[in-house]
């Protein structure tokens, strides 16, 4: 008995040193254990390693909730402490990762004064010249003043540190964005089934969703990151797509789902491998998030040289109805898209984007064409 008892600790323990790294807050990733007294000027961290876990380069505050910034208060995501990156400062922390793994990096992010602000997101060192995503932060979505963000990356040594960099250059070097929150998550790669010949058609699998966080992770266009933190799917739109859960909205199959937050500018798409001449049945949801987003929406979905526009009067209280599009494969592969047609935004006077839903995405060969609908 006192052996299994052992055993048991030791695998507990080993499980818990497994998933502190891959599924949740970074350690400190929250930044709520901060610097010492003697290693802050005001708010400004004066050494590189002051705030525990991290290493700091440039001018970089660490920011308490309520502190103000002239007649502008700063916007604490979460907790009490986060901190703000100044011109072409970055912080990063050192992880283990398993080599040939897909991983998503959450955080949240705040604008400050700055409008035009861009972070750049890495992991060092890779083999690929262009794996990091540049998060642009000038569009809020939410109306709390900050946002989620995910990117996606593979892990090319067992090793490596994620660095958050704010690359601009303001006249104040205090205009930089807040940064608070940062998690991470392996990524299972989902495959193809004889029920679904798309992969991840239910968006369950994907980045981290800070368990408290009610306003979704942005997921930016494909352009701005190598490696997608949305397996199976393309984000290939000028603006990104929203990843909610159903803890915190409505969500009309599972436990995720994707909502369309910029009218035909967000767009989410998957090419699979079809046969030339065969008939296929592209089947999904479209509905609201209960997120007071309300009026008529219509999801447009294209499919080997065929459309179909899915209209949707939302009352902004949840709820979905399901759209169908049959096609014939005019190639081996053929790309599956959905975009939104219209812009909506809510109508609780925060002026925010969003937008329809989309879930429980099916893809499925016809047999006998003629006899079904």
């Amino acid at each position: 008995m006192h052996k299994l008892k052992v055993l048991l600790v030791l695998f507990l323990s080993t499980c818990h040193a497994a998933l502190s790294y891959t599924d949740g807050l970074l350690p400190n990733g929250d930044f709520e254990v901060g610097p010492k007294a003697s290693e802050l000027k005001g708010s400004v961290v004066t050494s590189h390693d002051g705030i525990p876990n991290w290493t700091i380069s440039g001018f970089v505050e660490y920011i308490k909730s309520g502190q103000k910034q002239g007649d502008m208060l700063l916007i604490v995501p979460e907790g009490a402490y986060a901190v703000r990156l100044g011109n072409e400062a970055y912080i990063k922390q050192k992880v283990k990762l398993n080599k040939g793994s897909f991983y998503s990096i959450t955080f949240s992010a705040a604008r400050t004064c700055a409008q035009e602000e861009k972070l750049n997101v890495s992991v060092v060192p890779t083999t690929e010249k262009r794996d990091y995503g540049i998060i642009p932060i000038q569009t809020m979505y939410g109306s709390n003043g900050w946002e989620s963000f995910a990117c996606g990356f593979k892990a090319d040594y067992e090793q490596g540190e994620i660095v958050i960099h704010n690359s601009g250059v303001e006249d104040d070097p205090a205009c930089g964005p807040l940064i608070d929150s940062v998690a991470l998550k392996v990524l299972n790669p989902p495959r193809r089934t004889r029920a679904n010949l798309l992969k991840n058609g239910n968006f369950e699998e994907g980045p981290y969703v800070f368990p408290n966080a009610s306003w979704g992770v942005l997921i930016p266009p494909h352009i701005e990151d190598a490696h997608g933190p949305l397996p199976g799917w393309i984000v290939e739109s000028l603006k990104a797509v929203k990843y909610i859960d159903s803890k915190h909205f409505y969500v009309p199959e599972g436990n995720r789902a994707i909502e369309l937050v910029a009218g035909k500018e967000s767009a989410l798409a998957q090419v699979v491998i079809t046969t030339i001449g065969k008939v296929y049945d592209l089947t999904f949801s479209v509905g609201d998030a209960n997120n007071s987003c309300e009026g008529s929406m219509t999801v447009e979905a294209f499919a080997g040289g065929d459309t179909v526009q899915v209209p949707y009067e939302s009352k902004g209280k949840g709820g979905f109805v399901r759209g169908k599009l049959r096609f014939t494969a005019l190639s081996t592969r053929t790309r599956i898209r959905f975009l939104s047609t219209f812009y909506t935004m809510k109508n609780d006077n925060s002026g925010s984007l969003c937008g329809p839903v989309i879930d429980d995405v099916k893809l499925l060969s016809v047999r006998y064409p003629n006899k079904h609908s």
